[in-house]
């Protein structure tokens, strides 16, 4: 792009000052975390490399166009790891719940990157199913999306990177 970057693109349309922002999901070769933590600072609702496919794809304009968010199961992965590694602040919230078996399960296959049709499939159970699943680990982690999910699992020693 000759005249800006795809972040500051996704800034003009999606940022934090824009008053109606559009759902944009960055594609791009740039495997970078600071790309990433870019992208997403700027306003992206999902994250893929060109490698993503056609499925990923559209699971990720999706997730956008629903308000949810979608990284590339490698990048979450990867970002993760290097979160979880944080030395952090406070303890990790406890859930206003105790968590089923089954969240369990599906909190630590969200913690390792899957998508919610790898998560149905490894679980044998349905797409509303996981998302109903996802909804409560949410409302009782207090969480705003997966991502956050993924690091309560992780600040809680759920997932070893």
């Amino acid at each position: 792009m000759p005249d800006l970057d795809g972040i500051e693109a996704t800034r003009q349309l999606a940022g934090p000052d824009v008053a109606d922002p559009l759902a944009v999901v960055v594609i791009t070769t740039f495997d970078l975390d600071e790309y990433v933590h870019g992208a997403l600072k700027a306003g992206a609702r999902g994250f893929l490399l060109k490698d993503a496919g056609p499925a990923l794809l559209t699971q990720a304009v999706h997730a956008a166009a629903s308000g949810d968010a979608l990284i590339a199961p490698s990048v979450t992965a990867r970002l993760l790891a290097a979160f979880s590694d944080t030395p952090a602040g406070r303890p990790p919230a406890q859930p206003t719940e105790p968590l089923t078996s089954r969240e369990e399960e599906v909190l630590v296959t969200v913690a390792q990157g899957w998508t919610n049709s790898e998560i149905a499939d490894d679980l044998h159970i349905s797409l509303s199913t996981v998302k109903t699943h996802l909804a409560s680990l949410m409302r009782k982690l207090g969480a705003r999306n997966r991502v956050e999910i993924a690091i309560w699992a992780h600040e809680t020693n759920r997932v070893r990177a």
